[in-house]
């Protein structure tokens, strides 16, 4: 939303506007989606961040960015917004980065996000320095390295469980063959039955004698 904002004050760069309205669109099918089958909890959640930081907060923009500056400074403060947000978003997997790391789990950073982060970034770099803006291109750059970052650590850590994974299991197997080792088996349930059989007609003639 911010992007489109921008693009539409700045002149000659529908490409920007075109992308921003059909990212746009994209993101509102997923937010309807996910509030149509969140639990409660969430759904509340989400609507309340949707009413506060992307409707509150993109009119709040809007409102300073008209009031407080002049038309000639304001494609250069929506600028300088939009920069900082694409930063933001760059730095977003960070979190996440630091707990495959800790785990040696891929399990939250797949590549396909990684890889086409790092195409997307590649792209817009390159396309805000053919038109010559580089509120456009300076954030792509982090985008681009933190790309290349998650891949190489992917490529690091995306076998580090294996290895871990077949060890329990034949840790498990080798645990079930030793239960199966003392567990008494079929005949040797019968042979206790019979001699407990003998000891107590044994026991019942010696009280008999007795008598």
């Amino acid at each position: 939303m911010l992007l489109l904002y921008y693009g539409r004050l700045k002149s000659n760069v529908n490409l920007i506007v075109c992308t921003s309205s059909f990212g746009c669109a994209v993101e509102v099918i997923y937010l309807v989606l996910y509030i149509v089958y969140a639990p409660k909890r969430d759904k509340v959640f989400t609507v309340k961040g949707i009413i506060l930081f992307n409707l509150g907060g993109y009119c709040l923009i809007m409102v300073v960015t008209n009031l407080l500056t002049q038309r000639s400074k304001r494609v250069i403060a929506m600028g300088w917004i939009c920069a900082v947000y694409s930063v933001a978003v760059y730095a977003s997997p960070l979190s996440i980065m630091r707990h495959v790391i800790r785990t040696k789990s891929v399990e939250y950073m797949p590549f396909p996000p990684s890889f086409f982060l790092t195409l997307c970034a590649t792209m817009w770099f390159f396309y805000g320095l053919l038109i010559q803006d580089f509120f456009v291109a300076l954030p792509n750059v982090l985008g681009f390295l933190l790309g290349i970052t998650q891949m190489i650590i992917y490529v690091k850590y995306k076998n580090a469980n294996k290895g871990v994974e077949i060890t329990e299991q034949m840790q498990k197997e080798d645990m079930e063959s030793s239960v199966g080792d003392i567990k008494p088996s079929f005949a040797d349930h019968e042979q206790i039955k019979k001699i407990t059989i003998v000891i107590a007609e044994k026991k019942v003639e010696s009280d008999e004698i007795k008598a």
